[in-house]
């Protein structure tokens, strides 16, 4: 079964800032985009299953106050709970990308487990300098895993923008088994030692920004189909805004981050 048109849900309100650009992408990979409050979706006056991916863009929702996406987390979870385990069992995309990443991690949905039980196993608290940091990164994705927004994937460079991208759990055992399912699916790696080069001991500082756990940048769940990173792909979705694009002269075209909403417009069309 194809879908004619993907239709992709991008929640705002709240603190989120990063809706625009994120409607913007996926727009640019083919899709229709709706902005859609969150409060359309908890009073019941829009819902997720006229859609094929939902995506919770970056910002700092409710201000950030009992850490970045506790609350934003916690109103998806209790308020449209049955709707957002509904989607994702049918076998449609999420995507959280910074703030949204951390709601998606902090509502449960992020490792996540095939039950979609809505249980925390994770978080991602502040960064070890103890401010925000808005810099240039260098990702690698994991060629087994079996994220679809991923696929074919090696490295890219985008921006994290964040105060609280440190992945943590304390759980260890968690790592190791996520690790195993190819849950890990984005590290920070060094662009000076050659790919492939991912790996567990923490890198030092900037190279990993946070100083998160194995070197995480971005996770997804059993499936595939669920993805967060704290990075912004979607920050990176021209060759001019490249960090250096001007040393580069590259010609005019899509930038790096642009594989990952091609790859979910193009499985959301050819699976949903």
């Amino acid at each position: 079964m194809m879908a004619d048109t993907v239709r992709v849900a991008v929640l705002y309100g709240f603190g989120i800032n990063c809706d625009h650009e994120t409607k913007a992408v996926f727009e640019m990979a083919g899709a229709q985009a709706d902005r859609i409050h969150v409060n359309e979706l908890v009073n019941g006056a829009k819902t997720l299953a006229d859609y094929h991916i939902m995506a919770v863009p970056g910002g700092f929702s409710f201000g950030d106050h009992l850490g970045s996406g506790r609350l934003l987390g916690n109103r998806l979870r209790f308020g449209i709970r049955d709707m957002v385990q509904e989607f994702v069992k049918s076998g449609k995309l999420v995507i959280g990308i910074c703030n949204g990443f951390q709601v998606l991690v902090k509502m449960g949905l992020l490792p996540g487990d095939e039950g979609v039980s809505l249980t925390q196993t994770a978080s991602l608290t502040l960064n070890n300098t103890g401010h925000y940091e808005d810099r240039w990164v260098h990702l690698e994705f994991d060629p087994d895993s079996p994220c679809v927004w991923t696929k074919g994937l090696e490295r890219i460079r985008v921006p994290v923008r964040h105060g609280e991208g440190k992945f943590v759990t304390t759980i260890d055992a968690n790592l190791d088994q996520w690790a195993e399912n190819g849950q890990l699916v984005v590290r920070y790696v060094n662009p000076d030692e050659a790919y492939p080069s991912a790996g567990d001991e923490l890198l030092p500082f900037p190279i990993c920004p946070n100083a998160s756990m194995r070197n995480i940048a971005g996770v997804c769940d059993p499936t595939g189909r669920v993805f967060g990173l704290m990075p912004h792909p979607e920050a990176n979705h021209s060759t001019w805004l490249g960090a250096t694009w001007t040393r580069e002269m590259p010609e005019h075209g899509e930038g790096e981050g642009m594989v990952i909403f091609h790859n979910a417009v193009k499985f959301a069309k050819e699976n949903l």
